[in-house]
């Protein structure tokens, strides 16, 4: 695994995205279903937690991202912006079996779900760029949440 490829990869991919400040997991929700061309659905899972953080599956209409609980809301942004970052590095995403549908959409007719990304080894060179991708745009939220918090001018501080 060559960790300074990956990282240069990571950054590329986000700087080619262009993202507007402030920089927001909605803003960047927005921004991908513009790049996409379809809408971007993000929804808690309910299942095998244990098992699965995250998965992207790629629906005849839609993009649907199921995350697990997260204990706070920062995990939760990281497990949606890794699934993001899937996304906007183009990787391919794996058939899914019928059962493995049925697993995580019971009321879902298995036909209807094209194709997911499952994942299940975080070394691998698709998942260790993800996740640096997601570490940046987090990065990258985390300090428009700051620059949002500072007082832009001496009028500003001392009224």
């Amino acid at each position: 695994m060559d960790y300074t490829a990956a990282r240069a990869r990571a950054q590329a991919a986000e700087s080619s995205l262009n993202l507007v400040e402030p920089v927001t997991l909605t803003s960047t929700l927005r921004h991908i279903e513009k790049l996409r061309g379809r809408k971007v659905v993000i929804q808690p899972m309910d299942g095998p937690e244990d098992q699965v953080c995250g998965l992207w599956f790629g629906l005849d209409d839609m993009d649907l991202i199921l995350h697990a609980r997260a204990a706070s809301e920062m995990h939760r942004q990281q497990i949606v912006l890794h699934e993001f970052a899937h996304m906007i590095l183009r990787h391919t995403q794996e058939e899914l079996s019928p059962e493995y549908a049925r697993k995580f959409f019971p009321d879902l007719d298995p036909d209807r779900v094209v194709m997911a990304l499952k994942r299940t080894d975080f070394l691998d060179e698709f998942e260790v760029t993800a996740e640096l991708l997601a570490d940046r745009l987090a990065a990258r939220i985390r300090r428009s949440q700051q620059a949002d918090r500072q007082p832009s001018n001496f009028g500003a501080v001392f009224g």
